[in-house]
């Protein structure tokens, strides 16, 4: 299953209208959530999470990604390697900048479509 929202400078000027019409001018940053789930059979190991932190830095956004205990920055390798995610792993990726919907759609696709070019569990047993 899989969650995506975004939160865009348009319903940032609703939510804040009675700000808006104060006097602040200040668009919001668009902010976007995605849960994934590491599907190659080797879960999050160093290799994956190096892709990870690879894709995640080519945007401006500022990613955050959790387990549900932990929290860490996406561009960290020595952080995502502390979520020990294993195969089946639910994670939620929070994107917070002006390319975050770019950001969370290349990372669901590395991790859910790509497997980060690994073979998932059914592949691995094949070979």
């Amino acid at each position: 299953m899989r969650t995506h929202y975004c939160r865009n400078e348009i319903e940032a000027f609703f939510s804040r209208q009675e700000d808006m019409q104060a006097g602040d001018e200040t668009l919001e940053e668009v902010v976007c959530e995605a849960e994934v789930e590491i599907r190659n059979a080797e879960g999050l190991h160093m290799r994956p999470a190096m892709q990870f932190v690879d894709t995640a830095s080519e945007f401006e956004s500022e990613i955050k990604v959790s387990n549900g205990e932990t929290r860490v920055d996406g561009k960290s390798i020595m952080q995502m390697s502390m979520l020990a995610a294993t195969y089946g792993t639910k994670l939620e990726i929070r994107a917070e900048g002006p390319d975050a919907s770019k950001a969370i759609e290349a990372l669901r696709e590395l991790v859910e479509v790509k497997k980060f070019d690994e073979p998932g569990p059914d592949e691995k047993k094949k070979e």
